[in-house]
C-alpha cells in the first residue's frame, strides 16, 4: 500500500526540529531510521500530517564517554553502536544485543533512538535499557532538557513517556563497576524476527566474599513493556552465584509473569521461555563476572 499523505520537513538542526514538532503537535512523527515507521506508513496503520527527518541533524550522531558515562546520540546507527570499542568496553550488553536485531541492513538504517522510542515490547534495546539503569535524555522547545529513568520511559505496548513535541536525544549508560558480568539470550522463529521472548542480565560479585552483590534481569516479550523482574533481583541478593540458586529464581520470576498468548506461542510457553532464558543469562553473567573480578 502506499502511505497516506503528508508534509515532510528535514531540519538541519535539534532546535529547527524541535520548533517543527512543537508546531505540529500531535499531527507530527519524528523520522530516525524509518525500519519501523515507514511500514507502519504503508500500511496507513500511522497517519500523521507531518513527517520530521531527523537524519540531517548530525549533533544527534555522536557517541562517546564522559563522566563515567557511556553517551550515545538518539541517531547512531544501530551498526554503528554494535561496532564501536567504547561500547564494547563500558557497555558490554548493548554490544551483545545488538547484533540480534534483524539483519546487518536493518541495523545500518536502524538507530538506538529510534528503536527505544518506537518501545517495542518485543524489542532487545528497551529490555537492555532496563538491565544498564540507563537514562534517556529527551529534549521540547518549550520545556527544555529532562532526563528520564529507563524504569519511567517505557509506560504501555509501542508507548513511553514522551510528549508529542519531545525528542529523545541521548542514551546515558553508567560504565559497569568492578567484577560485573552480563549476557544477553533470546529465542525467535528466524535469526532477526523479533523475540519471542528475550533476556538481558548483569551481576555484580563481591570481590571480598564471591557472593552475588547486585543482580538484575529484564525480559522482553511477555508484556505490554519490558519487564524488571526485581523480585528475583531481590532472591539473588547476598546468594552464592550456584546453579541452584539461579534455577529457583527464574522458576519463582516464571510464575509471577502473565504474558499474552498470540500465534507464536501460549501463555504458558512463554513463561517456561522466560524462565529458562532467565536462569540461563544470569549463570552467565556471573560466570564473566568471576573472570572479570
Amino acid at each position: 500500500m502506499k502511505p497516506p499523505p503528508f508534509d515532510y520537513s528535514a531540519p538541519d538542526t535539534l532546535e529547527e526540529a524541535l520548533f517543527l514538532l512543537g508546531e505540529a503537535g500531535d499531527e507530527a512523527r519524528p523520522l530516525a531510521g524509518g525500519q519501523s515507521l515507514v511500514p507502519l506508513l504503508s500500511l496507513r496503520l500511522a497517519r500523521p500530517s507531518r513527517l520530521v527527518d531527523l537524519a540531517g541533524i548530525t549533533t544527534l550522531t555522536t557517541l562517546g564517554a564522559a563522566d563515567g558515562h557511556l553517551a550515545v546520540g538518539a541517531m547512531v546507527r544501530e551498526r554503528q553502536a554494535e561496532r564501536d570499542e567504547r561500547v564494547r568496553r563500558l557497555a558490554p550488553v548493548l554490544a551483545d544485543a545488538l547484533p540480534l536485531i534483524g539483519h546487518p541492513a536493518i541495523r545500518s538504517r536502524g538507530t538506538i533512538g529510534g528503536s527505544l522510542s518506537h518501545a517495542d515490547p518485543a524489542a532487545e534495546l528497551p529490555a537492555v535499557a532496563l538491565v544498564l539503569e540507563a537514562e534517556l535524555v529527551a529534549e521540547s522547545r518549550a520545556r527544555g532538557r529532562r532526563s528520564i529513568p529507563a524504569a519511567d520511559f517505557f509506560t504501555g505496548y509501542f508507548t513511553t513517556a514522551l510528549a508529542p513535541d519531545e525528542l529523545l536525544t541521548t542514551l546515558r549508560v553508567p560504565s559497569s563497576a568492578p567484577g560485573t558480568g552480563w549476557a544477553v539470550d533470546e529465542v525467535a522463529r528466524r535469526h532477526g524476527d523479533f523475540a519471542i521472548v528475550g533476556a538481558a542480565a548483569m551481576v555484580r560479585l563481591d570481590t571480598s566474599t564471591g557472593r552475588i552483590d547486585e543482580a538484575r534481569v529484564a525480559l522482553a516479550g511477555v508484556g505490554d513493556t519490558p519487564v524488571r523482574l526485581a523480585e528475583t533481583e531481590q532472591m539473588l541478593a547476598g546468594a552464592e552465584p550456584a546453579d541452584e540458586a539461579f534455577a529457583d529464581a527464574a522458576e519463582d520470576a516464571a510464575t509471577r509473569l502473565s504474558p499474552a498468548a498470540d500465534v507464536h506461542g501460549s501463555a504458558a510457553y512463554r513463561r517456561h521461555v522466560a524462565g529458562v532464558l532467565a536462569r540461563r543469562t544470569l549463570k552467565l553473567a556471573a560466570q564473566r563476572a568471576r573472570e572479570a573480578a
